[in-house]
């Protein structure tokens, strides 16, 4: 092999790590490479250098490290040279509008790496090019993003975050110049690209003469303001927020939210929540939790719990590290915690928006026939029986808010008020002004939420009983079993596409009927008179929907982010049917026949989530 060093005995090995050792100028991570090779640990080479990260929708993210399989300087030129290629390609104007960067707290002192550091990396790439460059001069909420984007005009916008995904992580998100995240086929074009430009062009390591250049901006305190005041055309009842006596506590889990929700609290003249001081301030060793995720649920809240109940607080608030997601608990009479599912909140959050909305008294406001709300296919159907009762619109996407902050932007342009969206995994968009879930406007809307019910005196778990006994209960039990076999995985929806016989999918499920089956895999869905799905597929992942008799309807994916297979379930009941313990009990029976049929966990050797439903 160059470079002095021996051969690994794997050619196409040798080659990677020769053009690393040739690209790569971050001395840790160029000797961490040297010293694998010496000690000839292959696992741990063939772990960095077996494939390059792939570039999808979600962008990159992966653990940070050396190598091609990890997010390090290197691979973040080679990432930002591509995007460069393909925006220059795209945008004549490019060098007049230019692109915003943010970045979480993440750090990885071992191999150098941090959000920062990686952002100031995309900087400099771009700026190489001439192109102006908007960076925050420090940490943001993803949300600041894309705000930033549509705000500016911006062709386009980069936030370096890992969201709540383990502390090794990092990432690397992209927002196009409509505000909202890309989609096809703009992934496949910018991985193209990347291929085209990995060897660092003269300039793109350096940072130095980049942060000195005319072309960078700092955006912070500017978007910081403008954020502000823009999410307080969400706030109606200022007087009751003013005097309001309850008490909500707030974690940020060692992230960036705590000095934005803060600031959106002030923005609607709340009294501040109290701050779970182990947690408020960013730290990338997220100390005090197994997982920095508020979507695990109790463990994450533990702190949380002892403030609240030592203020005498009856609602906490938690966002996740990059603070573009919320979760929320309530203290109930009993003293017990309740923590609520994301369908629960889409549902709370959902009916709140609309009732502000038929509230409002100003001119030019929308007719219900022009406003719509959203949700993910995965995601609850409560906003589709709201919708059918109270006249507005609701239309359902594909998985993840890439797809809703594209459609509320094509609707948006055809002049329709789109009021709310949401998705499960605790995300929610509650203003327009950000294409994106969005945990600080959505802390702030839940405050005074909070506050509203309140004055009334009405909880927040009675509120969400009575959505439920005028739309119809929604009972949701989501959860997964971790799998680190593609193979397992391909077999086993495989199996479902061929159940009896070729080409046929099941037609029960331990005694449930099945009435339809879509699958985004292949485009199949049979309620469609041609067959043919009428949401995009992707064969790229696994997603197939079962609608049974019962009202139950179920989904099995797997994840793009993480080695999982996920299932999705609901019992959608009529109005009027609220004997919660028999729909529990039959939404129970519906998951263990389709773990049991469809899963089949021993004999696929899946590991199940420890905690096995989420409710």
């Amino acid at each position: 092999m160059e470079n002095g060093l021996e051969s690994t005995g794997d050619s196409r090995l040798d080659q990677a790590v020769t053009q690393w050792l040739l690209y790569d100028k971050n001395p840790k991570t160029v000797a961490a490479v040297r010293s694998m090779v010496k000690d000839k640990a292959l696992s741990e080479l063939q772990r960095c250098f077996g494939a390059r990260m792939e570039f999808g929708t979600a962008g990159l993210r992966a653990a940070m490290g050396p190598g091609v399989s990890c997010m390090n300087d290197l691979t973040i030129i080679q990432t930002t040279q591509g995007f460069c290629a393909y925006l220059e390609q795209c945008f004549t104007d490019l060098k007049q509008r230019g692109v915003v960067i943010g970045f979480d707290a993440r750090a990885h002192p071992s191999s150098g790496g941090s959000s920062k550091r990686f952002a100031c990396l995309a900087a400099s790439v771009l700026i190489s090019r001439g192109v102006p460059v908007y960076l925050f001069s420090d940490i943001t909420p993803t949300p600041y993003v894309p705000f930033t984007v549509s705000h500016l005009g911006l062709c386009a916008g980069i936030m370096v975050t890992a969201s709540h995904n383990p502390k090794q992580d990092n990432g690397y998100k992209v927002y196009w110049a409509n505000g909202a995240q890309i989609i096809p086929p703009h992934d496949k074009g910018i991985a193209a690209a990347i291929e085209q430009n990995l060897e660092p062009w003269p300039e793109s390591w350096d940072t130095d003469g980049a942060l000195q250049s005319s072309l960078l901006n700092d955006p912070y305190q500017d978007i910081h303001r403008e954020y502000c005041q823009t999410i307080q055309q969400h706030c109606f009842h200022r007087e009751l927020n003013k005097n309001t006596k309850v008490k909500i506590v707030h974690t940020s889990v060692h992230g960036v939210g705590h000095i934005f929700v803060q600031a959106a609290f002030k923005a609607f003249d709340l009294h501040p929540p109290y701050a779970v001081e182990e947690q408020k301030d960013p730290d990338p060793e997220f100390p005090t939790v197994k997982y920095p995720n508020p979507e695990e649920g109790e463990g994450v809240l533990t702190l949380s719990f002892a403030l609240a109940d030592k203020e005498g607080a009856t609602v906490i608030l938690a966002n996740d590290p990059d603070a573009d997601r919320l979760a929320i608990a309530e203290k109930q009479k009993s003293g017990q915690w309740r923590v609520f599912s994301g369908n629960e909140l889409g549902a709370l959050l959902g009916w709140w928006m609309f009732q502000c909305w038929k509230q409002q008294k100003v001119e030019g406001k929308a007719s219900i026939k022009d406003v719509y709300m959203l949700s993910s296919t995965v995601s609850s159907k409560i906003l589709r029986a709201i919708a059918v009762k109270e006249g507005f619109h609701f239309e359902e996407t594909l998985t993840g808010f890439k797809w809703m902050g594209n459609r509320a932007r094509e609707l948006m342009d055809q002049g329709k008020t789109v009021l709310f969206a949401f998705e499960e995994a605790i995300g929610y968009m509650c203003s327009h002004a950000v294409l994106d879930k969005d945990g600080v406007s959505a802390a702030a809307i839940a405050g005074e939420f909070v506050s509203y019910l309140a004055s009334k005196n009405i909880t927040l778990s009675h509120q969400l009983r009575s959505i439920y006994e005028e739309y119809g209960y929604h009972i949701t039990k989501n959860s997964y079993f971790i799998c680190h076999n593609q193979d397992t995985i391909n077999r086993l929806f495989e199996r479902l596409r061929n159940y009896d016989g070729k080409n046929s999918y099941p037609k029960e499920c331990g005694g449930f009927a099945i009435t339809a089956v879509r699958d985004l895999t292949t485009g199949y869905d049979s309620n469609q008179p041609d067959n043919k799905a009428v949401l995009p597929t992707s064969k790229s992942s696994q997603m197939i929907t079962f609608t049974f008799a019962n009202g139950g309807v179920a989904t099995m994916r797997t994840s793009g982010t993480e080695p999982k297979i996920k299932y999705y379930t609901e019992l959608c009941a009529a109005p009027g049917n609220s004997d919660l313990n028999q729909l529990n009990a039959e939404l129970d029976n519906l998951v263990d026949a389709i773990v049991e049929h469809f899963y089949q966990p021993e004999k696929n050797d899946l590991t199940p989530r420890p905690d096995r439903y989420i409710s």
